[in-house]
């Protein structure tokens, strides 16, 4: 495939990261900045938290984004900065961290000045929770810059945009305070000094003394009048103006951002134009809910850390729940991984047979580009599903062993071991931790009724009657001829096979029965049937 007929291809594909692409190429058409630098891609995140999925998801959607702009443009240059607030200010101790009573005692300060709480070797809150972002970035193998904001500030990088700021400062007034109440009218100041005396970044009224020599004039905490430079990290910009000034300073070309920040969005574009530049493309995306449909929150930790996903599912899933519909919300629990860990596997399975258009259109496309820019991996496929390693873990209890697992696999896979199959490995190890943590807890299985009984006698006669190394398609056409059959009484198929899930494995879904019996071996479910049949009534 030529570069020729990508870009055709890519210049009308309906797939989201095209569509944003193209917002770019209107506005360099040939795929360059006038002034020759890369075009310029940037993700926000304020470590006021542990990084959580909301965090990633922006940089694997900017990332896609990313990639489809060189795509389209046969290979333009293009950067990536992922840039962490830490000079703001902690407003409140989260919920999800230890070491409460040490934080409380550093409110209002930088988070890059404020003490790790959880003791690790970092040395600040800030640093901890910035580590924890890159180290997953790193093992998704995101290409990124970091960018601290604390270092902007201090190292001078900032100072012209300050000066920017200082020079348009009524102008930057008169876009803010129409959108403010009176009372937050009243103290508003596009500049946050940081005090000389508690080191708190403050909310209070500034009188620009010299613009040029970043001097600002603010009374202190104590009520006394103070002089002082914005530079060198002695203070930080209001959120939106700082936004605007990052857009500005850096030269951002495209950002997106949640639909809770769309007025900031907004307002921060007014700025940016004042300031000399433009508001970046980029997209106002949905946000991730919880279980309860609740917005998951850094500070409140109610959302599924990036460490769970990854303890329970594969980068590569997490990326594909991300992908569709960034507009629409998603809930973001446990229980939805399982499925993106199978559709994963089934999407990138299908890729490679798939013509040029369906597969701008296929996930997996997208994603392999992240990771594999040559999709070296498309067609692969795995030998069992997650699902079906959820259903045999399972039926072996909380106290199964990847061995045990292993032992298992032998029946259904070729070359069996951890070391020709790692990737199988992998999932191995998460459907070990998922029915530990979900599935083993809360684990019943029900009684047969008396059709179902005597069904599950039909079906153990049928196996005693197999041979072992039995087909799992020959088994699954054997389970649904007993199904079929008018004397046990089964309105449809779906009420037999629902009956197995239940009486076999305590479940009110489960995998193609063939496959599973194959997995699990003859003599292994005859057990399980024996054991369904005494739960029967009466037995």
């Amino acid at each position: 495939m030529t570069d020729t007929v990508l870009i055709e291809a890519a210049r009308v594909s309906k797939a989201w990261p095209f569509e944003e692409a193209r917002k770019l190429l209107k506005r360099y058409p040939d795929g360059l900045r006038p002034d020759g630098q890369p075009v310029l891609f940037e993700t926000g995140y304020g470590p006021s938290g542990l990084p959580h999925i909301g965090t990633f998801q922006e940089v694997l959607r900017t990332t896609l984004v990313r990639r489809a702009f060189e795509a389209l443009t046969g290979g333009a240059p293009t950067r990536l900065v992922a840039f962490s607030d830490d000079m703001d200010g902690l407003r409140k101790v989260p919920d999800n961290v230890p070491n409460a009573d040490l934080l409380a005692q550093h409110l209002g300060k930088p988070l890059s000045r404020i003490p790790d709480p959880f003791e690790a070797g970092f040395p600040s809150f800030a640093a901890h929770n910035n580590a924890k972002l890159r180290a997953f970035l790193d093992e998704f193998s995101f290409d990124y810059e970091f960018v601290s904001s604390s270092e902007m500030y201090t190292s001078g990088r900032f100072d012209h945009a300050l000066r920017g700021v200082l020079t348009q400062y009524q102008a930057i007034m008169d876009i803010m305070l129409p959108t403010l109440r009176a009372e937050r009218a009243a103290t508003y100041s596009p500049v946050l000094p940081v005090s000389p005396t508690s080191g708190a970044v403050l909310q209070v009224p500034v009188e620009v003394v010299d613009a040029e020599a970043g001097m600002i004039r603010f009374a202190d905490e104590d009520g006394a009048t103070v002089e002082q430079s914005v530079f060198g990290g002695q203070a930080k910009l209001q959120w939106k103006v700082d936004w605007a000034m990052r857009w500005v300073a850096l030269g951002v070309d495209y950002e997106m951002y949640g639909k809770d920040l769309t007025d900031s969005g907004i307002q921060s574009g007014k700025i940016a134009q004042v300031l000399g530049g433009r508001k970046p493309e980029g997209l106002i995306y949905e946000l991730f809910l919880d279980a309860n449909g609740e917005k998951i929150s850094k500070s409140r930790g109610n959302g599924l850390t990036i460490e769970e996903w990854l303890t329970y599912g594969t980068p590569e899933s997490l990326g594909f729940y991300i992908f569709p519909n960034p507009k629409s919300a998603k809930s973001l629990h446990a229980g939805v991984i399982p499925r993106a860990v199978d559709d994963y596997w089934q999407f990138r399975g299908a890729l490679a047979n798939q013509p040029l258009d369906k597969q701008l259109g296929n996930p997996v496309w997208h994603l392999l580009g992240v990771t594999d820019p040559a999709r070296q991996g498309a067609g692969d496929t795995q030998p069992v599903t997650y699902s079906l390693l959820l259903n045999l873990v399972g039926v072996l209890g909380a106290a199964a062993t990847r061995d045990q697992v292993w032992s298992y696999l032998g029946n259904y896979v070729k070359d069996a071991t951890p070391a020709a199959h790692p990737e199988l490995d992998r999932l191995v190890g998460a459907a070990l931790a998922y029915n530990h943590d979900f599935i083993a807890p809360g684990l019943v299985h029900a009684a047969p009724s008396e059709n179902e009984a005597a069904a599950l006698r039909a079906l153990d006669a049928e196996l005693a009657a197999m041979e072992p190394g039995a087909s799992p398609e020959d088994l699954q056409t054997m389970v649904y001829e007993i199904g079929k059959r008018e004397e046990f009484g089964f309105a449809s198929l779906r009420d037999w096979f629902q009956a197995l899930y239940r009486t076999l494995l305590g479940s009110d879904q489960g995998p193609r029965m063939g496959s599973f019996i194959a997995l699990y071996g003859i003599a292994n479910t005859r057990r399980l049937i024996a054991e369904a049949l005494q739960r029967q009534p009466g037995v």
